[in-house]
């Protein structure tokens, strides 16, 4: 059970069959990204015991399909309004393989770097380079927490990093293993596209941002949209642990890591 003070974080669905968060508190939570089936994500919030009406408002990082495919089905069973920059919201307007667009009494179009207040929550979003439009990563304030979530980071920007380095929580992706990539049966053209700076992190390129801005007030590390192809949850988390403990900083003592599910609930924290 939620106290007063504790916020409540889950994964639906993490990886590019689907993605889709929830943060809550004891009466206002938010959703970021709806790439998952509208009946799981009612199925989940009821497994868990976390209430659909005290849902708010639906965030958005980008318009690929695996986080944006179910947004106007998630917004008319809610209720609720969805945020997106406007090229955001655009590109999925403009997106053939979404079938059901979001009503534009629904639409709320997001400014970078202007705070949004909604219910329990104070959100900055930033730019995040990815082959999309308008990616965005977001850093949410309830109280003494930051958390913050960064998906299909291309590459390790001043603002990731400064995300990284104000926060108390984060979800930052780790999609591959360079070897896994470079060994792997994806054609040139697709792996340089994942590993040219507009595409994915690695397992290191998350662990050194990770090492650059770490912090004490640096509590807990959730590593998210693995690639099913090229990397492995044991691989990623070993190999991040690995590099933040030859830098000094103990897993499991300093911070907590763990890998989020791709296709499954990752569980409840209370944080």
């Amino acid at each position: 059970m939620l106290f007063e003070s504790q916020l409540a974080f889950l994964s639906l669905g993490s990886g590019s069959c689907g993605n889709c968060y929830y943060l809550g508190t004891l009466t206002d939570a938010i959703l970021i990204d709806a790439g998952i089936g509208i009946r799981r994500m009612m199925k989940c919030l009821s497994d868990y015991g976390l209430k659909r009406d005290t849902i708010r408002a639906i965030l958005l990082t980008h318009d690929h399909c695996d986080h944006v495919k179910c947004a106007a089905a998630f917004s008319e069973k809610l209720d609720v309004p969805v945020y997106a920059t406007p090229a955001v919201h655009e590109g999925i307007l403009k997106n053939k393989y979404i079938g059901k667009k979001i009503k534009p009494e629904n639409r709320r179009d997001l400014t970078l770097g202007v705070p949004l207040q909604i219910g329990d929550f104070l959100i900055d979003s930033f730019p995040i380079p990815h082959d999309s439009e308008a990616n965005t990563g977001y850093t949410i304030r309830v109280g003494e927490t930051v958390f913050s979530l960064m998906t299909d980071v291309g590459s390790a920007t001043d603002d990731v990093c400064k995300a990284i380095s104000q926060s108390t929580h984060v979800v930052l992706e780790a999609n591959y293993d360079p070897d896994m990539l470079r060994t792997g049966p994806y054609p040139y053209i697709l792996k340089q596209r994942i590993s040219n700076g507009f595409g994915h992190l690695s397992n290191t390129q998350t662990a050194e941002a990770l090492i650059r801005n770490m912090h004490p007030g640096l509590r807990y590390v959730w590593l998210c949209h693995l690639s099913a192809e090229n990397n492995r949850p044991d691989l990623a988390y070993s190999t991040v642990e690995t590099l933040l403990s030859e830098a000094g900083c103990a897993v499991g003592t300093d911070l907590q890591l763990v890998v989020l599910n791709r296709e499954t609930p990752t569980g409840v924290f209370t944080i």
